[in-house]
Formats: structure tokens, C-alpha cells, sequence
């Protein structure tokens, strides 16, 4: 690539940021923020509320809806979404995400930073490690431990893991406590989210009914959190070191965005928008959508493939590339 064509590219985003921020969509939303925050807010006090009166079961699917939306609050924390300082989005973001919903701020956003500097990157990014799952024939060839036994049927256990993933999140949060920042604070209330959780299941059920509870809460959660996720990325290409892309072509071609109303929006947290959000972490939720057709079209306008799908159609893609990326470990 010459030095010409580089600065070429690299102007390319400088000149959509532009529109964009022309467009006011990386102004704050606060008032927006306010509504989610609290209805949010009052999902998780009445799905606590409603086990603690009820003793029903069915609050376990209350839950596992609320601590998904949870999640996805601290995300938009973490990315300076809704406050511009980081002291109150570090501090919100740690409250919620330790005591909230027992995941480690520290931890998640060490990983989710490193994924957004190289999305799909087969070495750099952690979301796509052959821990459990491979995500190009090249993993596969070279798989180990759990990751060679699974990956040959991966496509068909995809949703099955998925219900692990709660736990797996928990324990890998546990797990990080001695590398994150503020490791006292983080373990204190990480640690203080188990004891009241278990206290409470273990109060209003019997020894039985609370593990049932557990179970199912855990596997919903996880199954939903997993499922706003992996549209976005699985199915797209993969980079390796010898692929040198500007950073507006590294995040549109590995991303894909999810069709749909505003029902999607809701329950998926704005991450349908998955490359605007990538080209610009730090807009608000709400603004995605806004920005979305100025994307497109300015993408249409340098010739760079944009790329988005159904909900159904996301899936099946994403199924398709994980079965053909075990093909090796099925012969």
C-alpha cells in the first residue's frame, strides 16, 4: 500500500466522524438514560420483590431478563455512554456490574477493550480465543483441550453452551479479581453479590427449589447475554497478522448489524447497531439508529461491504461459519 492510499484511508473515517458529529449524535442522552436506568432499575427491585413475596419460580425468567438489561446498562457505562467522566461511569460501572449482577467490571473491560482494537482478530482479540469454541479452520487445526472435542459439532451445541455461559462468567470474574484495578473494592462487593444471592435463594425456597432456582436463572441469563452478543460478529471474517486494515474497514467488515424495529433496540440494547457502535463506542444508545443510514451510506459511497441481517439470518449465518470452521475436526 502506498503512502498516499494509507492517508487516503485514514481520511475516510475522519470525514464520517464528521457527518456524524455534525448530526449531533455523540451528544449526550441524559434524559433518555434517566427513563432506562430506571426502568431497568425497577425490573431488577420488583423481580427480587416478587421472589421474596411469591416464592414462585417464574421470577427466576423475571431475573434473568433483568440481569441481561443490567448488563447491558454497564456496557453503556463502560463505553462513556452516558456520562462523559470516567469517575461516575468507573464507579457505576463497578457497582453494577460486581454487586448488581456478580461479573467483574475490571475483568469484562480489559477483555471488551482489547476486542474492540481488533474485532475477529484470530491472536489480538479475546472473544474469539479457542478456549471452548473455534472460529476459523486455522484454530481448528491447531485445537487442544476442550475446544478439539467440541469444535467438530459446535454448530449444533452452540445454544446448549450458551446456557453455561452465566456460570462461566461468574467464575471467570472470581478468577480475575488479583489482576483488576481496584482488586479490594472489586472482590468486596463481587464476593457481596454471592452471599446475598445465595442468602435469598436459600430463604424464600427449600434446599431443592433454590438450586432449581439457581439453575434456571443462570442458564436464561447466560442464554440471553450470549444471544445479544453473537449476532454481531460470529459469521464475519476473521484477521490474522498479515491483514493491515485502517481502523473504519477493521470494525465495518467484521461487524454485522441485526434488522429490526424498536422492540429489537430494546431487547438487545442498541447492539443491532453493531457497526456503528464499533466506529463510534462512545455515541448513545438511542443515536445508533440515527446513525445508521449515514453509515451505510457514506460506506456505499467509498465501496466498503456493510453488511446486516435478520435476527433468524444473523443466526444462520454465524451457525453456518462455526460448522464450517470445525470441518477439520470432523474428519
Amino acid at each position: 500500500m502506498t503512502v498516499l492510499a494509507s492517508a487516503e484511508r485514514t481520511s475516510d473515517f475522519t470525514a464520517l466522524s464528521q457527518r456524524i458529529r455534525t448530526a449531533g449524535l455523540l451528544d449526550r442522552r441524559p434524559g433518555y438514560y434517566a427513563l432506562r436506568l430506571s426502568l431497568v432499575g425497577a425490573l431488577y427491585a420488583g423481580g427480587w420483590a416478587g421472589l421474596a413475596l411469591s416464592h414462585s419460580l417464574w421470577f427466576a425468567v423475571v431475573l434473568a431478563v433483568a440481569y441481561a438489561q443490567l448488563a447491558l446498562v454497564a456496557h453503556d457505562l463502560a463505553h462513556k455512554q452516558i456520562f462523559r467522566g470516567r469517575r461516575w461511569s468507573e464507579g457505576l460501572g463497578i457497582a453494577v456490574g460486581n454487586f448488581g449482577i456478580g461479573m467483574s467490571y475490571g475483568w469484562w473491560m480489559n477483555k471488551h477493550t482489547r476486542h474492540h482494537a481488533n474485532p475477529n482478530h484470530e491472536d489480538e482479540d479475546p472473544d474469539v480465543a479457542p478456549d471452548i469454541l473455534v472460529w476459523s479452520t486455522r484454530q481448528a487445526e491447531r485445537a487442544t483441550g476442550p475446544a478439539k472435542f467440541i469444535g467438530g459439532h459446535q454448530a449444533l451445541l452452540f445454544f446448549p453452551l450458551l446456557l453455561l455461559e452465566g456460570f462461566s462468567l461468574h467464575v471467570a470474574s472470581a478468577r480475575a479479581l488479583g489482576t483488576v484495578k481496584r482488586r479490594r473494592l472489586e472482590s468486596f462487593l463481587l464476593y457481596g453479590h454471592f452471599a446475598v444471592y445465595l442468602a435469598v435463594a436459600f430463604l424464600v425456597f427449600s434446599p431443592g427449589m433454590a438450586i432449581a432456582f439457581i439453575l434456571i436463572h443462570q442458564a436464561l441469563f447466560g442464554l440471553y447475554l450470549g444471544m445479544t452478543f453473537a449476532p454481531n460478529h460470529k459469521g464475519m471474517p476473521m484477521l490474522t497478522a498479515e491483514d493491515e486494515l485502517d481502523f473504519l474497514r477493521k470494525q465495518v467488515l467484521t461487524s454485522r448489524n441485526v434488522r429490526g424495529g424498536v422492540w429489537l433496540d430494546v431487547v438487545l440494547g442498541g447492539l443491532n447497531y453493531q457497526i456503528e457502535h464499533h466506529l463510534f463506542p462512545n455515541m448513545p444508545t438511542p443515536n445508533l439508529r440515527k446513525a445508521q443510514p449515514i453509515v451505510q451510506e457514506y460506506c456505499e459511497e467509498i465501496g466498503v461491504p456493510y453488511h446486516s441481517a435478520t435476527f433468524v439470518g444473523s443466526y444462520a449465518q454465524a451457525l453456518r461459519h462455526l460448522h464450517e470452521a470445525g470441518a477439520p475436526l470432523r474428519r
